[in-house]
């Protein structure tokens, strides 16, 4: 948990993956962000920002996407602006889904993959996969607004056995 007093700021999530094996399908991971309303935290989500989205204020987007992974250390980013993100929000859940075109896969699957976390230059939370490896997605964390009304991160690793779709509709529920 982020126990900075004065919350998170403009955080960043950074993917990374070795490309697919030659004459193989590309493996093709995303980032998955799902806002939830101060008034249903744990119902359904407002609106999820994924790599052809961004929210609707901009406060959460993809900087930087890759549909095949290069190698060449984190190649996919999503940017969440948590100190402009509007007070009818009270949690932000984060996650990577793999797609499964080309055939089932895992995180198992996932050469030399990882997630990285940072608010500014500071580490919040890593994660390279092993422990949701028969998982085809998965959730990383959950932001929470504490009663001052700053952002604080809480560690939510789980793993899925849903597709990109599905996932977004449940990975914000407790379990």
């Amino acid at each position: 948990m982020s126990t900075v007093g004065k919350g998170l700021g403009k955080v960043e999530v950074r993917l990374r993956w070795d490309p697919s094996p030659f004459g193989e399908p590309p493996r093709h991971l995303d980032i998955i962000a799902a806002t939830y309303s101060a008034d249903a935290p744990y119902g359904r989500p407002v609106y999820v920002v994924h790599y052809d989205s961004r929210s609707p204020d901009g406060t959460i987007n993809m900087s930087r996407h890759s549909q095949t992974g290069q190698g060449f250390g984190f190649v996919e980013v999503m940017t969440l602006e948590f100190d402009r993100l509007s007070s009818a929000f009270a949690r932000v859940v984060v996650g990577v889904a793999i797609h499964q075109d080309g055939g089932p896969r895992t995180f198992r699957d996932i050469s030399h993959g990882g997630v990285l976390i940072v608010d500014g230059y500071r580490e919040l939370l890593a994660d390279d996969f092993t422990r949701v490896a028969e998982s085809t997605a998965m959730t990383l964390a959950e932001f929470v607004r504490d009663d001052s009304g700053s952002w604080q991160l809480h560690e939510m690793v789980r793993g899925f056995e849903s597709d990109p779709v599905v996932f977004t509709a449940e990975m914000g529920r407790i379990r």
